[in-house]
């Protein structure tokens, strides 16, 4: 077998890491992780389906408490290892690595007792807007009301994980996702929520164009 390639992309990705401040503890975890997921893609075609494919399979072993990091690992790992040097430039151009983690994650709990609590739940404002204009642009581009309700359940998931974060932003926003995934047993669920997560997020965030983001076939229903 050659591993050439995943060496390669290995070793480039936690040198840029490190050029960037990353510390030791951080290129630690990472490069436990990349031995774990080069092992299953030497051999492979270098192409994002087989990648995405790869990490899905690999992410069923990794602990609840290490998705974040670990996801995140392999979304910016990608370009390196299908040697896509213009989509590592603009990367490193803008501020697409993560070498200072937040410190912070959601309260631990069970996806049951989460949608347990959506019978009694009360939401701010501030949460009810998005909401409603999730609610409003799923109508209106003719979804039926079982799928409105799921889909505005999961976002309803979603913001309650999001109550403790510290900042509101896109940071927050992808700590909560990550560590909300393993949470979903089933794959078609875990699916779905990464559907709503990524439509969501255009109305959470305040995006004016947020209602063209619904329901287009076949968007963010992978992991990375």
């Amino acid at each position: 077998m050659n591993e050439i390639r995943e060496k390669e992309a290995i070793d480039a990705y936690l040198k840029l890491l490190q050029t960037k401040g990353a510390s030791n503890e951080l290129l630690h975890k990472r490069s436990l992780f990349l031995d774990q997921l080069a092992a299953s893609l030497i051999g492979q075609a270098p192409d994002g389906e087989t990648y995405r494919d790869v990490v899905e399979k690999v992410m069923a072993s990794v602990p609840v408490d290490c998705w974040h990091d670990s996801l995140t690992t392999a979304r910016e790992f990608y370009p390196f290892w299908v040697k896509d040097f213009k989509a590592i430039a603009t990367i490193n151009i803008n501020p697409g690595f993560e070498v200072k983690p937040i410190d912070w994650r959601p309260v631990q709990v069970t996806l049951k007792k989460l949608s347990e609590s959506l019978e009694t739940e009360k939401f701010e404002a501030s949460e009810n807007w998005p909401l409603k204009a999730y609610t409003q642009a799923l109508r209106f581009e003719g979804a039926e009301q079982s799928l409105v309700d799921t889909r505005v359940k999961l976002a309803k998931i979603l913001l309650i994980r999001l109550r403790t974060a510290p900042d509101k932003d896109s940071k927050s926003y992808r700590v909560a996702v990550d560590l909300t995934l393993p949470l979903f047993t089933i794959n078609d669920s875990r699916r779905l929520f990464l559907v709503v997560v990524r439509e969501f997020y255009h109305f959470w965030s305040g995006n004016p164009n947020a209602a063209s983001m619904v329901l287009k076939e076949g968007s963010g229903n992978t992991l990375i």
